[in-house]
């Protein structure tokens, strides 16, 4: 894949999509349904031609790019980089292991097939979905602490979209290190990511 500021925006978008749906779902119980079948979808495409067409179009990382320009003006935004940071590390600890690679990968698989029998946002299929996170992600360590409100968080619905979101999060972040995504561009490339970011805004 491009190794370009363009597709680096694109897979953080997405990574920052994802985090910040599961800042919502732990603490409101929802988020915007087009955003999380967007993110939940971007786990099951394996193949795609292009850094873009996992995510599907520009608009459909909107939730992501705002994220991505208000990181640091947010009121939120530490909870959401202390999220962002944690993936990545999880991320690290993944491609690590090759064994939690293989497994990830036929867990994938599996889940692409279920799509023919369950739709995407299926409670099922939400549940399966957060079944390969808490299984194969999970035991990487260390676990991401997810904050919000204790009457959402008790819920197994909730639980289980946010573990299929934060495995929306680590394909995203598995695809900014495919795209040459580096922990210098987070401190060094993020202004340059983040203009990028208000281009496509402005146009999406």
């Amino acid at each position: 894949m491009a190794h370009s500021v363009y597709d680096r925006t694109i897979a953080f978008a997405g990574l920052c999509q994802a985090v910040k749906l599961v800042q919502k779902v732990a603490k409101d119980g929802h988020c915007d349904p087009e955003a999380l079948e967007t993110s939940l979808n971007s786990i099951i495409v394996t193949d795609p031609s292009n850094t873009l067409e996992i995510f599907g179009n520009e608009s459909q990382l909107r939730t992501g790019l705002q994220a991505m320009t208000s990181i640091d003006s947010s009121p939120s935004s530490n909870e959401l980089t202390r999220y962002l940071m944690s993936v990545l590390v999880l991320e690290r600890k993944l491609a690590s292991r090759r064994d939690s690679m293989q497994q990830l990968g036929d867990r994938i698989d599996t889940a692409k097939r279920q799509v023919g029998h369950f739709e995407l946002m299926d409670d099922q299929m939400i549940s399966n979905l957060a079944s390969i996170y808490l299984d194969i992600i999970s035991p990487l360590g260390p676990r991401i602490q997810v904050t919000g409100t204790p009457a959402q968080l008790q819920q197994q619905n909730v639980q289980h979209k946010v573990r299929a979101l934060l495995l929306a999060a680590i394909r995203a972040a598995v695809l900014w290190r495919q795209v040459g995504g580096k922990r210098r561009h987070l401190i060094f490339g993020r202004k340059q990511m983040t203009e990028q970011a208000k281009i496509l805004l402005a146009r999406s």
